[in-house]
């Protein structure tokens, strides 16, 4: 079966490092163009403005969509309007209303919109999922605590309006809880700090209902912990490594530390909805993320510099 053609639009660090590895090794698709202001991929036609692209290369069908949040919408809609199927990476964009905009223009179109969440692709969370089905959840704590400097080194954007600040990552961890737990929750409080020179959170503290915590840190050095765990009425499970292993009463018993599994999993699952004529457009973590700039209660702390 013939690969589809994708273009991939905006190349900086998350787009070298996952997409275009996966995109690499995809029986489903093969990178024809990619359109950013500075980054290319060695071999493959490069554009600086995504309308020079599309005009070019009618055999796109796909196009994935790499840019930070704010300017993704005007993106999303142009490939739309331009008959090209589309893939967001997360979170699907800098506002609800703006996503629920595209899955209708999508939608009126016969078009695919695929909003992912690879840390859903993790290799332990459909286990987990499995494991907890039929249990009642009593608590839930999550600790996502990671270094932005590593992650996201220089990139100013993520603590201005539409960056998410440490919810970009934090974010990860509120779409597994949401896949796996038995039963949804809402948040009942938060506390965010802001540093005193920047306009989106370092770190949170979250509550929900039904027990379930969340602390979410941006400023860890050293190792970096992704863990959720839950205590049910019928023992304790756990994910680590951003949901790529399964702890169930301490004992390992599923996954294995690799995050690398997660990208071409997602590509896959594109590719099936783009066969299947299907999208697939869950905001269920981004709206805990709303709830809690609703909700939380704003602590100042130190400036942050790059």
């Amino acid at each position: 079966m013939a690969r589809l053609p994708v273009a991939l639009v905006g190349i900086g660090k998350i787009a070298l490092d996952q997409h275009v590895p996966a995109l690499s090794s995809s029986n489903d698709f093969t990178l024809a163009a990619t359109v950013s202001r500075k980054g290319s991929v060695p071999g493959v036609p490069a554009y600086t403005g995504l309308d020079a692209m599309l005009a070019a290369h009618p055999e796109v069908r796909v196009v994935s969509l790499c840019l930070p949040p704010v300017p993704r919408f005007l993106a999303a809609e142009a490939a739309l309007k331009a008959g090209r199927h589309v893939m967001l990476e997360k979170p699907p964009g800098a506002t609800l209303a703006e996503v629920h905009a595209l899955e209708a223009m999508a939608r009126a179109r016969g078009l695919t919109l695929y909003a992912t969440w690879h840390s859903r692709m993790a290799r332990a969370v459909a286990q987990a999922k499995a494991w907890l089905t039929g249990r009642s959840v009593i608590r839930a704590h999550i600790t996502w605590r990671e270094d932005v400097r590593k992650w996201h080194p220089g990139q100013e954007w993520v603590f201005e309006p539409g960056g998410m600040g440490v919810f970009d990552p934090g974010i990860n961890a509120l779409s597994i809880l949401t896949e796996i737990l038995p039963e949804p929750v809402h948040l009942t409080g938060a506390e965010l700090e802001f540093p005193a020179n920047r306009q989106t959170p370092i770190a949170a503290r979250l509550a929900f209902s039904g027990g379930v915590t969340a602390d979410f840190d941006w400023r860890q050095e050293g190792p970096q912990t992704w863990d959720i765990e839950i205590d049910t009425d019928q023992g304790r499970m756990a994910l680590r490594m951003g949901g790529n292993v399964l702890e169930v009463d301490g004992q390992t018993v599923a996954g294995e530390a690799d995050i690398m599994g997660e990208y071409p999993a997602l590509y896959a699952r594109m590719a099936e909805l783009v066969a299947l004529g299907q999208s697939e457009v869950d905001l269920a973590p981004m709206v805990h993320v709303a709830d809690a700039m609703t909700l939380g209660r704003r602590i100042v702390t130190d400036p942050f510099h790059f």
